[in-house]
């Protein structure tokens, strides 16, 4: 498939409008939707924002390339923008971006699609087509361009035989569309020009390319791996490996390569799950969050799915699933069994295999899940759980560092044997004599403390749940408000978590109300989008609001952040208590205390939040 096959005359926009980051996604985004190639507008538009959230597509030279593959595309398509003032896009070089270059894949893209994408990505770092872009006066002389350097990838026969300055690499991006390829034709030129023989690999959403061999493995002098996203990396154990972000191939593949060749890398020594990420990212991802973050993440379902299941057992009765409560019924008890006493009863180890895993690979797991269980039997529960999950993950960190001077031949038991008995025993002991004891009395100090607050100190503390879940909407401060929510549920404290599935429906609420009151206010494509906000809000899905603050941040975050806390603060003073922690409006009956309260604390929230935003805002021209 030919690039412009993607890239035609109704897709091409010959002047960006604006100077900011924002301007430029907006007026590409119009062009592709204009053209018919989305489904979904905002949809889209989000997914662009996301990805321009783990990096900037703003590669340098003047060049954007904002990318996303998501179920909002119809059709893969390519937007061509050219703004010859400049935009302040957030570049990676500093310098205004003044070429973009917007690639909308769909989820089922076949290779045929993402080979000509990739394609593009080469022929932007060919300096002579960038100047020809530049100059450009027409659709027609744009598509002309791109067609005359269009020409298809042939798979490497890489001759190693002799050579003594001899490197391998990899590539890889999150999406593996764009940065992926730049990054390896980056490289490959810069070496061509240094007279280095080199091997690159990419690792794109059409699978992997050039994959490397054994032997030119073995005889390469060093391996770079410029890398955003996890890559295959035990078959490099014992090479010199340098790790940097995919960004660094395309920006600095000089100094990349001269550091191959002197060898100034560690050795890998495998085992320890490394994914090519750059020095400060692996600083940044073995932080303590980070670690945090992958526990939960993979917690939510058991904590969704089981919360619901409990939630509908309460229809029959709070007691129908206890065989000696007059309003027992089987069906309750069997959904209670489900929910709270197998769904729920995993949530603890669970959290801590996949803290211990994120920290110290698939060896980790078993001893985090075996701390997770201790927590939990315990009494030490949530909060012991997360230090059973540090406890086991760094454990086996230490257990692999011990371990290291042991034979090759070894290695298979270190990983069937040694770190699972050790990581496990280890673990156990010390959750069982030194954590859960401490912790768990800290629990009952928590619980009686949240038990026993008084009318002021409660409301207080709906009101700071309410502004952590409209802050950031989904992101770290959202989630750790959840989790805090989540965690009490356990202890038999649920007022918490009712202010905090409140709050978490301010947001989209709130933006679906001012785009009805205040129709002056928004765009068309807008005002659509906040049609939907409805059903996510009363889903409890709060991302449904990212779109709306990112495109005006500075008045509508502070907006739904003074709703959700207002909504808050109503559901902590009427001591409401919820002990589901999802299902957004269809849970509201379910809740302890005044359920028209609590509905009352949602729409005022929303009403809040709309008119601030409604009064904020300025009218669209």
């Amino acid at each position: 498939m030919r690039i412009t096959e993607l890239l035609t005359r109704d897709t091409i926009l010959l002047s960006v409008t604006g100077t900011g980051k924002l301007d430029a996604i907006n007026g590409l985004v119009d062009t592709l939707d204009k053209a018919g190639k989305l489904n979904d507008r905002n949809a889209f538009k989000e997914a662009i924002l996301t990805r321009e959230g783990q990096s900037t597509t703003g590669i340098g030279d003047g060049i954007a390339i904002p990318h996303a593959k998501t179920k909002a595309v119809k059709e893969a398509a390519i937007a061509f923008g050219k703004s010859v003032a400049g935009v302040d896009y957030e570049s990676l070089d500093g310098q205004p971006a003044h070429l973009f270059f917007m690639i909308a894949a769909p989820e089922g893209a076949n290779n045929t699609h993402l080979e000509a994408l990739s394609r593009l990505s080469s022929i932007l770092m060919n300096d002579e087509a960038r100047k020809k872009l530049m100059d450009a006066a027409s659709e027609e002389d744009i598509l002309s361009i791109i067609d005359s350097y269009d020409e298809e990838e042939e798979e490497e026969d890489q001759n190693i035989a002799g050579s003594k300055r001899f490197i391998v690499a990899v590539t890889a991006c999150p999406t593996g569309i764009a940065h992926t390829y730049m990054a390896a034709d980056s490289l490959k030129a810069k070496a061509a020009e240094l007279g280095v023989d080199i091997k690159v690999e990419t690792n794109g959403s059409s699978g992997a390319k050039n994959v490397l061999t054994k032997d030119e493995i073995a005889n390469a002098t060093a391996v770079i791996v410029a890398a955003d996203t996890k890559v295959e990396m035990e078959r490099f154990s014992g090479k010199h490996v340098l790790q940097t972000a995919v960004a660094d191939g395309i920006r600095k593949p000089k100094e990349l390569i001269e550091k191959a060749l002197e060898q100034d890398a560690p050795i890998y020594r495998g085992g320890n799950g490394n994914s090519g990420a750059t020095e400060g990212q692996k600083e940044q991802k073995a932080g303590i969050y980070k670690h945090l973050m992958n526990g939960v993440s993979n917690m939510l379902p058991f904590v969704v799915g089981g919360g619901i299941l409990i939630a509908i057992s309460f229809m029959f009765g709070y007691n129908a699933f206890d065989p000696n409560d007059p309003s027992y019924h089987p069906i309750a008890d069997a959904l209670m069994t489900i929910g709270g006493g197998n769904a729920f009863g995993l949530i603890v180890p669970i959290l801590a295999a996949f803290i211990a895993m994120s920290i110290a690979d698939r060896p980790g797991f078993a001893a985090g899940a075996v701390g997770g269980m201790l927590a939990a039997s315990g009494g030490a529960g949530f909060l012991g759980g997360i230090i059973a999950g540090f406890l086991a993950g760094y454990l086996v960190v230490g257990l692999k560092k011990a371990f290291a001077g042991l034979p090759a031949s070894l290695e298979g038991i270190k990983t069937i044997l040694l770190y699972p008995l050790l990581g496990i025993a280890l673990t156990g002991f010390l959750m069982l004599y030194v954590v859960n004891k401490p912790v768990g009395a800290l629990n009952t100090a928590i619980t009686e403390w949240l038990s026993g607050l008084g009318t002021g100190n409660a409301v207080l503390l709906g009101a700071v749940l309410g502004l952590m879940m409209a802050f950031d909407m989904g992101g770290p401060v959202n989630k750790s408000a959840y989790v805090f929510g989540t965690g009490l549920l356990a202890s038999g404290v649920y007022e918490p978590m009712a202010a905090i599935m409140a709050a978490g429906m301010v947001p989209p609420l709130g933006i679906a109300l001012a785009t009805t009151i205040f129709k002056s206010k928004f765009t068309k494509q807008e005002i659509d989008a906040g049609k939907t906000n409805y059903i996510m809000g009363f889903s409890f899905i709060t991302e449904g609001a990212i779109p709306f603050a990112a495109a005006d941040p500075l008045r509508v975050i502070p907006s739904i952040m003074i709703g959700s806390a207002v909504s808050g603060a109503i559901s902590m003073m009427a001591h409401i208590g919820l002990r589901a922690p999802h299902g957004g409006v269809f849970v509201v009956p379910l809740v302890e205390g005044s359920w028209l309260v609590y509905l009352f604390a949602i729409i005022i929230g929303a009403v809040v939040s709309a008119l601030l935003i409604g009064f904020l805002k300025k009218p669209i021209k």
